[in-house]
């Protein structure tokens, strides 16, 4: 028998004019990333959770007790909720020292002086800051202020721990290192845990399941594999990095716009086609022999991504392509260049829409 969930949540809430609609379920020791575009609803989801932002539909339900529920006129206030928030600049206490900042929410719950400070130096030595205890904010890092949020969040023992993209703030090197810390942390929380970003390798490193929310709605949720394999928008579409476009199927052909792609897979009806930019190949003239996904495009941009260039295309379909420099320079790319892309059949997935 499958347990209940830890948190199982309707999220509904406007603010100004957008109207966020949001179903939620966080197992006991799971971990969920909350992904989307700028404005998709993602931050108003989390300040509900937290209490921050009270709903006017649905229900908030955490361990088996109401927390929200407008229907019943039930809304417990922020510092009564068993929740642990790390906001995306961290909000430490500048006044404080690391210490103080960690004992902060226990104190606010009850204990006494001396038995927050030792919870307080426990989780600093348990995140591996506890030589820095008297330190004030201004004398830390950025990776030792998340340390110490995530220490001071987790100093209250949540049931519901809520984290606003967390390592948002850091250079590139600190959040490598800061991710793997957190990682581990997260791994050893038993209770339910939401990530808060808009980057997908932190999602896809520190999250049980992904949730993508566009305009205060969920559009597709699962594992990582199931969302980077089968992208449903384009914005999941660019997030793991394919071209993705809808058309209809008839066995392995996919009709997209004037455009007839031969898949890998069989589907009838509505579907999605998908394939990486690195599947698209392109040529100064249409290829020799008889390649099946071929066609005639144009250079519309060319931009640097990694150690290749991302080229992009219009045509009957719209995709991007990557090559590299040496075969960008021999082809002569630029924009308003006509060219031939093709695909393999074998490196493209089609899936019902």
């Amino acid at each position: 028998m499958t347990a209940p969930p830890l948190l199982d949540a309707h999220l509904v809430a406007d603010r100004s004019a957008f109207h966020l609609d949001v179903r939620l379920t966080i197992g006991a020791g799971e971990v969920v990333a909350l992904l989307g575009p700028n404005g998709a609803g993602k931050t108003t989801a989390l300040r509900a959770l937290a209490g921050l932002h009270p709903l006017t539909a649905g229900h908030l339900t955490l361990g088996g007790v109401d927390l929200d529920r407008p229907d019943r006129r039930v809304w417990t206030p922020p510092e009564r909720r068993p929740a642990g928030v790390v906001f995306q600049d961290y909000l430490l206490f500048p006044h404080l020292s690391a210490l103080d900042n960690v004992a902060f929410g226990p104190r606010r719950r009850g204990a006494d002086r001396r038995a927050a400070r030792a919870r307080a130096q426990g989780w600093l030595d348990r995140v591996g800051l506890g030589g820095q205890a008297r330190h004030k904010p201004r004398q830390l890092s950025g990776g030792q202020a998340q340390r110490v949020a995530l220490a001071r969040a987790l100093a209250v023992e949540p049931t519901l721990l809520l984290l606003d993209e967390p390592l948002a703030a850091l250079d590139a090197r600190t959040r490598l290192d800061t991710r793997a810390e957190l990682q581990r942390h997260l791994g050893a929380h038993p209770g339910a845990t939401l990530l808060v970003t808009h980057d997908p390798l932190d999602a896809l490193v520190l999250a049980d399941r992904l949730v993508i929310v566009e305009q205060g709605r969920v559009v597709q949720e699962g594992d990582a594999a199931t969302v980077t394999a089968r992208p449903r928008t384009d914005y999941v579409a660019r997030l793991v990095g394919l071209n993705l476009h809808r058309g209809h199927a008839d066995g392995h052909a996919v009709t997209v716009g004037g455009l007839t792609l031969t898949t890998a897979d069989t589907v009838r009806g509505e579907a999605f086609v998908a394939f990486p930019p690195a599947a698209v190949a392109l040529h100064p003239a249409r290829p020799d022999g008889s390649p099946r996904n071929v066609w005639p495009a144009t250079v519309t941009g060319v931009q640097r991504h990694g150690d290749n260039l991302r080229v992009q295309l219009s045509g009957p379909v719209d995709v991007a392509a990557d090559v590299t420099p040496a075969a960008a320079a021999h082809l002569g790319l630029r924009p308003g260049q006509p060219v031939w892309a093709a695909v393999k059949a074998a490196e493209t997935r089609a899936y019902p829409a």
